[in-house]
């Protein structure tokens, strides 16, 4: 079939959908969400996709897309046996010693099958769909197309429809590769491998490729079985703090988390909290970790200002947002939330108000953040219906509290504002070189100064005089801050009970300090 022939059926597989649905009767978000269930898991993807950007799409659409289900129909086993042997080179029987022919999971992307490896071990493979790839490249090029037919689409005055397709199909696409899947699943386990009462399933690496993932069997029990965990004997307001617990430290310290932690993607085993499927994750970066923690700050003290500065440098805006409407409708959710009761808040509803906030200044946030607000949501609900007294607010709260003077957030606040000392003084350092090279280019003249100002050589000693004290001043606060930060430290060699480079740095600072009085005296006696 050529592709104009495939566009076709595609095209009418659509209308009878749409039809099917009565969408001239009016378009709810139920309706839409039935309508891409019905298109089959392509669109399903896509709207799960679309779920998460809450800041683009009205909440009620994110909300029922969330609600997409998971279960599609599998693909025959003839057809998972096809992309195994694809990926591996060789018979299905020389790689497994049993495989389940029924799978036990299945959804838009892959589904999963029980197996057996040859060595014994009990093991889980993900079998990505045949052509899902293709499948997808040909949908979202074709909803390219049906945009160019319709009006400009702008949602929220933050981004058009092609710029949405892009990013959902470089989502897509990252979930379609298992490779990345598999990084993610050693990434994870590394950042908790000394939590206790945390853990992930094995991670087979010579059985996986782009395709086909084999991972640990975990059997366990599912944390909304509270039936099953009482009866196994497990607290269930412990299990719901460590997830809460967990779930802060994965966001705040290791600034990569879960970012789909539904029922089904966690187990207990073992008196331990089993993450599973990491092919759906968010990643901070340490500006982003900085700049959410300033937002957190900004509530914790009631500072509209530290907020508005935090999400505005987090954003992303095509026209200069109206600062003060911004600064008052951020006020008014200051208002709102800053003076809760912490028992009461809900963290997924505070940051997704604060989406909305952001949404109607015109301020798109990184998918990141969007990610994580879907997180929040969801493993919220988790928590609230296996623990209903365990408040993420406070224990995100309480660790914060906890790990505020720790000896690697110091370390890393130092680092940082080090850093940031360091960027300062190189700008300020280069501004009395700038002023030299005005004044020689002017000397030389090279510039004109529309004041038609004349040089005299007074004025030229009592500038070059100013460029030379400007100079050393900074060379004196760039040793004094240098060595000041050098001395919390324990770098050695020591002279006199501190770090000798921080006090051989005192020392010159001094020598510097002196030179620059004695000159400014000898000036005043000259004038005389």
């Amino acid at each position: 079939m050529s592709e104009k022939e495939s566009n076709g059926t595609r095209l009418r597989e659509i209308i009878s959908v749409i039809h099917k649905h009565q969408i001239a009767r009016g378009v709810t978000p139920e309706k839409l969400r039935l309508i891409l269930e019905d298109l089959g898991p392509t669109y399903i993807k896509l709207g799960q996709i679309m779920s998460m950007r809450s800041d683009i799409f009205p909440k009620k659409i994110c909300d029922e897309f969330m609600r997409l289900r998971s279960e599609v129909t599998p693909m025959p086993f003839s057809e998972v046996r096809e992309v195994i042997e694809h990926a591996y080179g060789t018979k299905l029987e020389d790689v497994f010693e049993e495989i389940q022919e029924t799978s036990i999971g299945s959804a838009s992307i892959a589904q999963v099958h029980k197996a057996k490896l040859k060595s014994g071990e009990t093991v889980v493979v993900k079998v990505q769909r045949k052509g899902i790839y293709e499948t997808m490249s040909r949908d979202i090029a074709f909803l390219h197309r049906a945009v160019k037919l319709m009006p400009p689409i702008n949602m929220a005055g933050l981004v058009d429809m092609n710029q949405v397709l892009d990013e959902m199909w470089v989502v897509a696409q990252d979930e379609m590769n298992f490779l990345a899947e598999a990084a993610n699943m050693e990434e994870f386990a590394r950042l908790n491998k000394n939590v206790a009462f945390v853990t992930s399933p094995m991670l087979y690496r010579e059985y996986t490729t782009t395709q086909v993932l084999v991972m640990e069997y975990i059997d366990g029990i599912g944390v909304d079985e509270k039936e099953k965990l009482l009866e196994a004997g497990y607290d269930l307001d412990e299990i719901g703090s460590k997830m809460a617990d967990n779930y802060v430290k994965q966001i705040m310290e290791d600034g990569f988390f879960h970012a789909d932690p539904h029922p089904g993607n966690m187990r207990i085993r073992d008196g331990k909290i089993v993450w599973i499927d990491m092919g759906m994750m968010g990643r901070f970066s340490q500006r982003d970790q900085v700049l959410l923690g300033k937002v957190i700050k900004g509530v914790a003290t009631n500072d509209v200002s530290l907020i508005v500065e935090a999400v505005l440098s987090l954003g992303d805006f095509h026209d200069k947002p109206d600062q003060k409407l911004l600064y008052s409708d951020i006020g008014d959710w200051l208002t709102k939330y800053g003076n809760a009761n912490f028992g009461g808040l809900n963290m997924g509803t505070l940051m997704q108000d604060l989406m909305d906030i952001m949404k109607e200044n015109r301020v798109s946030m990184p998918h990141s953040l969007t990610m994580l607000v879907r997180g929040l949501t969801t493993i919220e609900g988790v928590i609230a219906e296996i623990a209903p007294d365990i408040n993420v607010v406070q224990v995100a709260a309480a660790r914060m509290s906890g790990n505020r003077f720790s000896t690697s957030n110091m370390k890393e606040e130092l680092h940082i504002g080090a850093k940031e000392v360091w960027q300062a003084l190189q700008k300020g350092i280069k501004i009395p070189s700038y002023i030299s090279d005005l004044l020689r280019s002017y000397m030389h003249g090279q510039t004109s100064i529309n004041l038609d100002l004349h040089a005299t050589d007074d004025l030229t000693l009592m500038l070059n005089a100013l460029v030379r004290r400007l100079v050393m001043g900074f060379l004196i606060m760039a040793l004094l801050i240098s060595s000041s930060i050098i001395c919390t430290t324990n770098m050695e060699p020591e002279l006199l009970g501190i770090p000798a480079l921080g006090a051989i740095g005192y020392f010159l600072a001094i020598i510097f300090t002196a030179l620059v009085f004695i000159s400014h005296i000898r000036s005043k006696k000259k004038k005389r």
